[in-house]
């Protein structure tokens, strides 16, 4: 079992589970990259994992911050 830290960082609410980070998000504020695998047309990938805890949904936080 793997040990979950939770913290807020600038007003966000982020979940560390072992080394990976996961930022919270209330569904109206989804990210345009969620739940979708490809886009042929911009040549993007979307965001395929996530999971919800508590009312928001978490996804991993992106090392880049234009992603």
């Amino acid at each position: 079992m793997q040990k979950i830290k939770f913290f807020k960082k600038d007003g966000h609410n982020f979940i560390r589970i072992g080394t990976q980070d996961y930022k919270g998000y209330t569904v109206g504020n989804l990210p345009a990259k969620f739940a979708f695998i490809y886009n042929e047309d911009q040549d993007k990938e979307g965001v395929t994992e996530w999971f919800n805890y508590k009312g928001l949904t978490y996804v991993p936080k992106s090392d880049n911050p234009w992603a």
